[in-house]
């Protein structure tokens, strides 16, 4: 009697346990000695709390690593859509007699509607399941480019252009919180850190074929390969995705199957559930809003890298079309080391109790200095070779900031709040999207030669950058102001 009883590990069977620990049952007068539960009866690891380090019971290891390999195959394909316009970006002006300037226009009004569609992420989450906004969302990428393959203009370019864009904006904060869906809090720098590397396989592999097609097929054929490779993962997603327990409608089906098992042993439980906090509480944070400004920067300089390197490469180095394609992976693929590395060896930080402050604020920032400190240079470099160099350890040292950040900006808010969030930062990182394309096109168009244009863009980028990652050193601590925000 006073034993709990022996049903599935939750909330509901801790905390009878608790109950009965500390006021033993009585019945009829006679006293009744407790029995001490076993230790077997007690398993917080299975409960799907969303602060709990363990992977849950009806949630294997596995199925979580497939589950993120689905997002991550998602955002390689997002990724490629987006670096395609700086893979036939020559040809394009070749063929339409645009300007440097007219093409930066045309990345820059991409991430104008990126920026809008981002703030829609929260909506999507609230009426739609992750599965089926996703699918939704990728159906679009998939046929939004097409028309500009049937009547090739400027006009064209410009409106599927910013479809994508805005089709594109809300689904970063999407697959974020799918993949995190699976993972704990404590261990999301590697799942983040792969999400932010698809940027870079979606470079690595995909790139040199892109250009491989354009070169010989012309590029009306890369933007069909991309439609194609859309309607795959489209079809892996619907046989394979499911949510993970570490999402608001997981918690709370979890905290209502407690309740019911709770009132069917009879005892007087009630799960606690954690509320909503105001918005200005989060967006208003001081490592909220620094860290936007550390994330719109190393943005700014993540477009320029989609939109112009190619371009760098071949009319401002000298490469050919085919080696500035090639080329193109470079940057992605120190970025891809440094990321999964700092990934993996922050979370394992996190676990031996580093404090989020050092691992995801102090480590994202040293990388965005010693980039800054790298692009400072570029325009006093005359060799090609060393050029393409510094780019690449630039770009890679930057590329960690991304997981790491995007981790802490989690742990601000309570679950149900995250896809909201991350909407709002995301949409926010966007703003360096805005600028920096159209930008680098009007510094090139009116500098000495393309090559100095180019790398005077990358300096400049490359000095904000130092400036915005002094200013989170000083404002962001994610453990004080998830307590101020959560309590």
């Amino acid at each position: 009697m006073g034993q709990p009883a022996n049903t599935t590990p939750s909330i509901a069977s801790r905390l009878r346990f608790e109950h009965d620990r500390i006021r033993p049952p009585v019945s009829k007068g006679r006293h009744v000695t407790p029995i001490a539960p076993q230790r077997n009866d007690v398993q917080p690891e299975a409960t799907a709390t969303p602060d709990s380090s363990a992977v849950p019971v009806f949630g294997t290891r596995k199925r979580a690593w497939t589950m993120t390999g689905l997002v991550v195959f998602l955002y390689i394909v997002n990724y490629a859509d987006k670096a395609v316009l700086g893979i036939i970006a020559q040809p394009l002006a070749r063929e339409l007699g645009l300007k440097s300037s007219q093409i930066g226009m045309v990345g820059s009004l991409f991430f104008l509607m990126f920026c809008i569609g981002g703030f829609l992420a929260g909506p999507l989450n609230k009426y739609l399941t992750l599965r089926w906004a996703l699918l939704i969302l990728a159906a679009i990428w998939s046929v939004v480019m097409l028309p500009l393959v049937l009547g090739a203009s400027l006009a064209m370019l410009i409106v599927s252009r910013m479809l994508l864009g805005f089709a594109e904006g809300p689904s970063s904060a999407l697959m974020h919180t799918a993949a995190y869906s699976w993972h704990p809090p404590a261990k999301r720098g590697l799942p983040g850190a792969m999400l932010a590397g698809s940027a870079s396989v979606a470079k690595i592999a995909l790139a040199p074929v892109l250009t491989f097609i354009a070169v010989h097929y012309g590029w009306r054929a890369a933007v069909l390969s991309l439609s194609v490779l859309g309607l795959v993962w489209m079809g892996c997603w619907l046989a394979g995705w499911s949510e993970g327990p570490y999402t608001s409608k997981a918690v709370k089906a979890t905290k209502n199957a407690d309740t019911e098992a709770s009132e069917a042993a009879g005892t007087a439980t009630k799960a606690v559930t954690e509320p909503n906090v105001p918005w200005r509480k989060i967006l208003l944070s001081r490592t909220f809003v620094s860290c936007c400004f550390l994330i719109a920067t190393i943005y700014a300089l993540t477009t320029v890298v989609l939109t112009w390197l190619p371009s760098y490469f071949e009319v401002g180095l000298g490469y050919s079309a085919m080696q500035a394609g090639s080329m193109f992976a470079l940057p992605s693929i120190v970025g891809l080391v440094l990321m999964i590395t700092s990934g993996s060896v922050t979370d394992k930080l996190i676990g031996r109790g580093y404090t989020s402050r050092t691992v995801r604020v102090i480590v994202p920032c040293v990388g965005v200095l010693i980039c800054g400190s790298i692009l400072l240079f570029l325009p006093q470099i005359s060799t090609p070779i060393v050029a393409v160099a510094m780019v690449s350890i630039g770009y890679g040292f930057s590329a960690i900031t991304f997981p790491l950040i995007n981790a802490a900006i989690s742990e601000l808010c309570p679950p149900q709040q995250t896809a909201g969030t991350m909407g709002f930062f995301l949409a926010i990182m966007s703003i360096g999207g805005l600028i920096a394309p159209y930008a680098t096109g009007v510094i090139v168009d009116n500098a000495a030669t393309p090559a100095d244009g180019y790398a005077q863009s990358f300096q400049a980028i490359g000095i904000i950058g130092v400036v915005a990652a002094a200013l989170v050193l000083v404002f962001a601590n994610p453990e004080r102001d998830r307590k101020l925000i959560r309590g």
